[in-house]
């Protein structure tokens, strides 16, 4: 494949590439409040802004897993595009770290929370202290802590196999997504989050995840739930402003990547690529 190189002395730059959208499998499930208004903006602006991030599923399978990106590749399945601009990495190097987010839910009573997860089948639900609830969580030994404004705190446990604690894990996740707020939050400390929300129900503090189940769950159709697993990407590209129409059109992908590859060198030497090696935070999303 084609590709750009990075002037001498320049950071490495990321390996974009046209890539077809039925090659990409989902690892975790898309977030259907947030696709649908992403669909109607991809197809008012014509505009890629962010490509998705998308690793190989590797031992022969020529597929993709999307680390990030989800919704995305679901609003292009949704607008018919058979093409899509991804970012792809090597989910095995240093520049990949597999992280985790944990919900923050506003808008639901704590007892109502309560009461809905004990109704759940295949979950057990043991109070807890925070220090016992983060040993059971180190040694993966519980899908995840819950933690309640006033001090309340229980594990949650389910046996089985993967795809098993994987359905379980969505069913928990299912109690409170669209009925309530969820911020995704990197701290399991509820006291430290209190301060900034309104209307707290609970903490949902999750177990990390490793790459290859990511990979397996992809490769199966078992996918996690929408806003759990996080990606730490080096060189994470931003801002491409792809024209959507290059990715319509019929042409082959092999002719597809020549373009891009002369669309970034064009960028290049225009100098409207820039690298930031310090962490930002960013106002406008």
């Amino acid at each position: 494949m084609a590709s750009a190189s990075s002037p001498p002395g320049s950071p490495a730059l990321p390996d974009l590439r046209i890539v077809a959208v039925a090659d990409l499998l989902l690892h975790e499930r898309h977030d259907s409040q947030r696709c649908a208004p992403l669909a109607e903006r991809l197809a008012a602006e014509q505009v890629l802004r962010n490509p998705p991030i998308v690793a190989a599923i590797g031992d022969g399978d020529t597929r993709f897993v999307v680390l990030d990106g989800a919704n995305r590749v679901t609003a292009f399945e949704h607008l018919g595009l058979p093409h899509i601009v991804a970012q792809v990495v090597d989910y095995a190097s240093d520049a990949v770290t597999l992280d985790c987010w944990h919900h923050l839910v506003a808008g639901i009573a704590p007892r109502d929370f309560a009461a809905a997860l004990a109704r759940l089948p295949g979950l057990e639900v043991e109070p807890a202290d925070l220090a016992h609830a983060r040993a059971q969580l180190a040694r993966r030994a519980v899908l995840a802590f819950i933690a309640y404004p006033g001090g309340g705190l229980c594990t949650v446990r389910s046996v089985g196999t993967l795809h098993e604690r994987v359905a379980r894990l969505n069913d928990m996740v299912d109690l409170y997504r669209g009925a309530a707020q969820v911020f995704r939050v990197s701290t399991d400390r509820l006291d430290a989050l209190l301060p900034q929300h309104e209307s707290v129900g609970a903490l949902v503090v999750f177990t990390r995840h490793e790459p290859a189940e990511v990979i397996e769950l992809a490769r199966i159709g078992a996918p996690l739930p929408a806003g759990i697993t996080r990606h730490v990407i080096v060189r994470r590209a931003l801002r491409i402003d792809m024209p959507i129409e290059a990715l319509r059109d019929p042409a082959p992908l092999e002719d597809k990547n020549l373009w891009l590859a002369e669309w970034i060198r064009r960028k290049l030497a225009q100098r409207q690529v820039r690298f930031y090696q310090e962490s930002t935070v960013v106002f406008d999303e």
